[in-house]
């Protein structure tokens, strides 16, 4: 693979091997300046802005994120993140007492406690499917979760590509076994967009009801910029977390889904507004725009991967089909407790602190046992991925 100068795009601090563009991603400098610029632009004149121009220029992004992902415009509503996504779909939903709702013991914390929130409301029932890491492959996570499924299965919540482990899940291939037993899927695709190639009309017809994914990881746009796809059947019981002025609007130009979503009160819209910006940059930054960017970053955590195996030897903890711009290993178990306040495993201090790497180690499943996680997008070099496992493997024989 070549070597790529293109860091500079980014303002990341120079001393640090910024390894985890998964937890939040980065956004091109030149690209924070289109929103300041746009930020500029509504502060000259909020109300013209707000009241008479953002409608268009809302439009204008969710064509262009639409056509990105495979959907219809009008099936595109903005949030802030896929956390707000999922959370803004399981409470528009009503389930009754002895509904269970399945998810995966890989589903986001965040995105869980919504569902162990609904479900208490309610007094249905949370199924966890026990998805192994390392994983044999993608029969072994479609077989977890089907055995779970039960005749009371109202709804799955599953990853499309999880946080901690990093697996890209077979999610056009679950939906269609989960329509097949009459069950809904809804999909935290938080890291679904820029990472992996989407077609939200193909998972639609094979049984995905609703797509929430960020913006702001993969795809490299501002804070703040998410989309929540609802299939066009699905869209008359979703309604925004915050019900505002859409809600009695007598208009009839324009779904009740988007005059809801579109105008959640008062906020700064420009991380949405920017979207195209962010899509147009990052293409051009290599020949083959976004496919050959998908690919690089992949090649490359797959060969970070490849290092840190040989420095932490095991298996390989999954098959490279399953793999995006994450990866994972397992390493030995912790043996020392977290560090307070935030609950950091020791190891994870010592490599940010002494060895200047920025990574998570996620506590998967459980403690002890715990996981190295990295990530791959184009401010990254190969050089940090080696640098990294012979750091590894110096801290782990001490």
């Amino acid at each position: 693979m070549a070597a790529l100068d293109l860091a500079h795009h980014w303002a990341l601090d120079p001393s640090i091997d910024y390894l985890n563009h998964g937890s939040f991603g980065n956004c091109p400098t030149a690209v924070l300046e289109v929103q300041s610029d746009l930020r500029r632009r509504m502060e000259r004149a909020a109300v013209r802005f707000l009241h008479r121009e953002l409608e268009g220029e809302l439009d204008r992004a969710r064509a262009a994120l639409a056509a990105f992902l495979g959907a219809r415009p009008e099936d595109v509503a903005f949030v802030p993140n896929a956390t707000a996504g999922v959370n803004t779909v399981l409470r528009s939903l009503e389930f009754a007492a002895g509904d269970e709702l399945l998810t995966t013991d890989q589903e986001y914390n965040a995105s869980r406690n919504a569902l162990d929130f609904v479900a208490r409301r309610a007094g249905a029932t949370v199924v966890v499917a026990n998805v192994p890491f390392p994983s044999a492959g993608p029969d072994e996570v479609v077989a977890r979760v089907l055995e779970r499924v039960t005749p009371r299965t109202r709804l799955a919540l599953i990853d499309h590509i999880s946080s901690p482990t990093g697996l890209v899940f077979p999610i056009e291939r679950l939906a269609r076994e989960l329509a097949a037993r009459g069950v809904e899927l809804l999909v935290d695709g938080a890291h679904g967009p820029g990472q992996v190639e989407l077609d939200l009309e193909a998972l639609g017809r094979a049984g995905v009801a609703w797509y929430t994914g960020n913006c702001h990881k993969w795809l490299c746009t501002p804070k703040g910029s998410a989309l929540l796809w609802v299939r066009r059947d699905r869209q008359a019981a979703i309604r925004p977390l915050a019900i505002s002025h859409g809600a009695n609007s007598r208009r009839t130009d324009r779904s009740r889904f988007l005059l809801e979503f579109d105008w959640p009160g008062t906020c700064d819209p420009t991380p949405w507004l920017v979207i195209p910006e962010a899509l147009r940059f990052m293409a051009a930054l290599l020949p083959g725009g976004w496919p050959e960017l998908r690919q690089r970053n992949r090649a490359l955590v797959l060969e970070g991967r490849r290092l840190l195996l040989a420095a932490v030897p095991q298996r390989e903890p999954c098959p490279e089909s399953m793999v995006g711009s994450l990866a994972a290993i397992v390493l030995p178990d912790a043996t020392a407790p977290p560090v307070a306040p935030l609950g950091l495993d020791p190891l994870q201090v010592r490599l940010f602190e002494q060895h200047r790497f920025e990574l998570p180690l996620p506590a998967w499943p459980a403690p002890p046992r715990r996981l190295l996680r990295i990530s791959a997008q184009l401010y990254n070099r190969r050089e940090q991925y080696q640098r990294l496992a012979a750091v590894l493997r110096e801290e782990l024989s001490a």
